[in-house]
């Protein structure tokens, strides 16, 4: 499993032709429902693919994305609610502290804030990929 400890993960997101595209990402644990938090460009490639498959896998990973544990099968999802955003947000900030606040100011200075997208994942609910 994933522990809220760890700093990455790498997000596998499915493309049409059935491939998968890795993407380390910050996360947040959601530990009521054992669901993740992660933020994207709301016109990123992983948002698009999320759009069109929901099925995706992760792993833990340094911030390059090597990979330091096994891939788990996962559900991604397109976040909208805002109850949700501001829960995802406060455990994101908890979690990263100093450095996400900053990162926040600058996407806030360039106009790149409002445009995030919020995913969740989740764990666990389905069959094993390779």
């Amino acid at each position: 499993m994933i522990s809220d400890n760890e700093k990455y993960v790498n997000l596998s997101t499915q493309k049409k032709d059935g491939s998968f595209v890795n993407t380390p990402v910050w996360f947040a644990q959601d530990k009521e429902k054992n669901d993740f938090y992660i933020f994207s460009a709301g016109d990123a490639g992983k948002v698009k693919r999320i759009k069109n498959f929901s099925s995706a896998r992760v792993a833990i990973c340094d911030v390059r994305g090597n990979l330091r544990g096994e891939w788990i099968p996962a559900q991604a999802e397109l976040v909208n609610q805002e109850e949700t955003k501001i829960k995802a947000y406060k455990q994101l900030h908890k979690k990263y502290g100093l450095t996400i606040k900053v990162f926040d100011f600058f996407s806030k200075l360039f106009g790149k804030y409002e445009q995030r997208q919020l995913i969740k994942f989740s764990i666990g609910r389905q069959d094993k990929l390779d």
